[in-house]
């Protein structure tokens, strides 16, 4: 099932019906960790109309509230090899390769709400950094006790200079106006994520289609569960949080983004995320 959520309030989607959610207050009400058999309530108690599919398509927002967006880091080979190479010149590679093998990931802090952009809307390169790429990532989505009771795609807009010049930039290469997307939907299956489900990315610029991508997330390194026991040790979500698990998508050394450029990012059971480098 999914949950969108709308100007004009927030709209269950279940076997291609959908449904008007009977409250505004998205934070509390996708904070319960039986969110999915709330939501198969709501198909039985509910009445179906197109009037909230064409909320979906016009009225689109972020699925998110008052929610912290967290993100993992070097949780697939191909992002471990992407990092060490940018930052060899700095001397930062060796961290890299050896966080990809500890026992402790890598997490930080990525967005207020405030910074996130939702569907259709622009992503965001900095006017300082010569590098830039989005990070396609599977985004889960945890209640307050941690629990993860839903997905969506996020796009973890990233500075490849910035962070490349020195490891301590991260912050900058990653926290920005406009650096975060989140969208369309908050997927809520009855049981977790498929490994095989894939993720996809595809930038178009000028009309056509300058790189393309796909990995499925059978590919990262480690486990969902194990991400967010990390990220709960010492930290506490009166919301839920948001957690961004990685890339495995990486464009070339010489490719950087654009304005005007077209970033969709699709996973499977979700949906496209799609929007345009402002």
């Amino acid at each position: 099932m999914k949950v969108y959520k709308t100007r004009s309030g927030i709209v269950l989607e279940s076997a291609n019906k959908f449904y008007p959610v009977p409250t505004n207050d998205w934070d509390v009400f996708v904070n319960q960790d039986n969110l999915y058999d709330v939501l198969q309530q709501l198909t039985t108690s509910a009445t179906a109309s197109d009037e909230y599919q064409n909320w979906t398509k016009t009225e689109l927002l972020a699925p998110i509230g008052r929610q912290e967006v967290w993100a993992s880091g070097v949780t697939y080979l191909r992002s471990r090899d992407a990092r060490m190479e940018e930052s060899k010149k700095s001397g930062g590679d060796n961290f890299y390769d050896r966080v990809y093998d500890a026992e402790r990931p890598e997490l930080f802090f990525k967005s207020t709400p405030e910074r996130v952009v939702g569907p259709g809307e622009n992503v965001r390169i900095r006017a300082d950094s010569t590098w830039n790429v989005p990070e396609p990532e599977l985004t889960l989505f945890t209640t307050s006790s941690g629990k993860i009771v839903g997905y969506t795609c996020g796009n973890d807009m990233s500075s490849r200079s910035i962070e490349g010049e020195n490891p301590l930039y991260l912050p900058q290469a990653k926290s920005y106006d406009g650096s975060a997307s989140l969208g369309p939907c908050l997927f809520v299956p009855k049981t977790p994520i498929s490994p095989e489900t894939q993720i996809r990315l595809e930038i178009i610029r000028d009309e056509q289609a300058v790189f393309t991508n796909n990995i499925a997330i059978s590919q990262m390194k480690r486990q969902h569960t194990e991400l967010v026991s990390f990220l709960y040790r010492e930290c506490s979500f009166s919301y839920g949080c948001f957690l961004m698990t990685g890339t495995g998508i990486v464009p070339p050394d010489d490719f950087t983004l654009r304005s005007g450029d077209e970033v969709s990012i699709t996973i499977d059971g979700i949906g496209t995320l799609a929007n345009v480098v402002g």
